[in-house]
C-alpha cells in the first residue's frame, strides 16, 4: 500500500507539530521531564519523517519498531517525573528494562509471538499512563481541563496500536489496508492533541 499525497502532507504536518513541541512547547518544566518529553517528541518527528520517505514498509523494519517504542516510554516517563516524582526512579528503571526487552527480542529476530507480546505489554503500560494520568490529574483539580487532550492523544495512538497488534497477530479487527489508511490522520490528531494539551498545562 502506497502513501498518497494527502497521507504525506498529514505526516509532514504531524512532524511539524512534534518539532514545534520540542523547540517551544515544553519550556518551564523540570530538567528531567523536559529531557524525557524532548526525546519522545524528537522520535515522533523522526518517525513521521521516516514514514513520509519510506512509506508503510518502514513499519516492518525492526529499527523503526525499536525507535517507536521510545515515544510512549519517554512521554509516559515525562508525565511520571513531572506529576508523580516519587515514582520517577522506579518508572525510569521500568522504561529502561522495557526498551531493552524490545531491543533484544527484535535484534534476535525471533519468529514466535514473544516479540509481539513484549511489545504489547511495554507499550500497553506506557500507553495507559499517558491515557489515565491526565484524566486523574484533571479529576483532582491539579491541572486545567485542557490537559485532558494529552490523554485523548494517548487513547488515539493506543487504539491504532491495538488494531495493529491484532493484525500482526493474525487476528485482525480491521484489514491491514484499513489500519494503515488511518495512520497518517491518526498520527496528526494524536500529535496535535499532545501539543495542545501540554501547552495549556
Amino acid at each position: 500500500m502506497k502513501l498518497t499525497l494527502l497521507d504525506r502532507l498529514l505526516l509532514l504536518t504531524a512532524g511539524l507539530f512534534a518539532a514545534w513541541q520540542v523547540a517551544v512547547g515544553i519550556n518551564g518544566m523540570g530538567t528531567l521531564p523536559i529531557l524525557a518529553y524532548s526525546v519522545g517528541f524528537g522520535i515522533l518527528l523522526v518517525a513521521a519523517l521516516l514514514l513520509t520517505i519510506l512509506g508503510y514498509d518502514a513499519l516492518d523494519s525492526p529499527i523503526v519498531v525499536i525507535l517507536s517504542t521510545v515515544i510512549p516510554l519517554s512521554l509516559s516517563l515525562g508525565l511520571v517525573l513531572e506529576y508523580l516524582p516519587a515514582w520517577g526512579n522506579p518508572y525510569l528503571i521500568y522504561a529502561i528494562l522495557g526498551f531493552m526487552s524490545i531491543f533484544i527480542t527484535r535484534a534476535l529476530s525471533l519468529k514466535n509471538i514473544l516479540p509481539l507480546m513484549v511489545l504489547a505489554i511495554v507499550h500497553g503500560i506506557a500507553g495507559m499512563i499517558i491515557f489515565v494520568l491526565p484524566f486523574y490529574l484533571t479529576f483532582i483539580g491539579r491541572v486545567v481541563p485542557g490537559f485532558l487532550l494529552v490523554g485523548v492523544g494517548g487513547a488515539l495512538i493506543g487504539l491504532w496500536g491495538v488494531l495493529l497488534y491484532f493484525e500482526k497477530a493474525s487476528r485482525p479487527i480491521l484489514s491491514q489496508k484499513a489500519v494503515f489508511k488511518f495512520l497518517p490522520g491518526l498520527l496528526l490528531l494524536t500529535t496535535a492533541a499532545f501539543v495542545v494539551g501540554f501547552s495549556v498545562a
